[in-house]
């Protein structure tokens, strides 16, 4: 965990919470802003892995910066914690935002070394079952690629050379790759075929639809969407789903 926002107004309130982090790790890299929009800014930028959010920011709330930054898919389970002055007010903060902690004001030092220590031994779990989860990367288009978590991978579809693999935090177009190529890149037993513009994760297969003799069709979990099930695959998809 290195790099931190602190999104506070109040500029000395904000310079003694950075002398009390840089207390803790000199080596932390602190981002600040005042308003919604510079906060926003900051983050688009910069992958933040800390928020330190005021309740009450210039031209907004704390609460509306945290509602935005939760709609953008690499921050929609990071740490948030609140800064006010009314604990009463934070009722809102935390079924919405889903905030993890708050920090009233004037701030306490040992209470802010505590919560850093346990966010840092969080991070350092995180990051040991990433490297352990199974990941692949594949172009977006020319000169840009993403690293997919294959157990987040729901279904990934076929047209014309373009292929668009839904998650379970979004949907991505891949420009230029077949769907065997893929399916050998990723070379994973629960990622399967299930027809020929089809593969699927047989753990998110919530039940199957027969459409007549020879299709059927895929409901998944986490997602609205439908998969197709020819029968040429039909066999290889059931027994895979039996011995889950």
């Amino acid at each position: 965990m290195k790099n931190i926002l602190v999104a506070e107004d109040d500029i000395k309130q904000c310079e003694n919470l950075k002398k009390m982090l840089y207390m803790i790790d000199a080596e932390f890299n602190i981002h600040e802003a005042q308003d919604k929009d510079q906060a926003l800014k900051i983050s688009n930028n910069v992958h933040i892995d800390l928020f330190f959010i005021d309740i009450s920011l210039k031209n907004s709330s704390g609460l509306e910066l945290a509602l935005d930054l939760r709609k953008i898919s690499r921050y929609e389970f990071s740490w948030m914690v609140f800064l006010t002055t009314h604990v009463e007010y934070l009722t809102q903060a935390f079924k919405q935002a889903h905030c993890y902690d708050y920090i009233v004001k004037p701030y306490d030092k040992d209470e802010i070394i505590s919560m850093i220590k346990k966010f840092s031994a969080h991070a350092k779990n995180n990051s040991v079952q990433e490297k352990e989860r199974k990941s692949v990367f594949l172009d977006l288009k020319s000169g840009v690629s993403m690293k997919f978590y294959i157990d987040e991978i729901i279904f990934i579809e076929s047209s014309m050379r373009t292929c668009i693999v839904n998650t379970i935090r979004d949907s991505y177009t891949l420009k230029k790759v077949s769907l065997k190529n893929i399916l050998k890149l990723i070379n994973c037993n629960y990622i399967i075929q299930s027809y020929k513009s089809f593969l699927v994760n047989i753990n998110y297969i919530k039940f199957i639809e027969k459409i007549d003799s020879r299709l059927s069709e895929l409901y998944f979990e986490k997602s609205s969407k439908k998969a197709l099930l020819g029968y040429k695959f039909k066999n290889s998809v059931l027994e895979k789903l039996k011995g889950k």
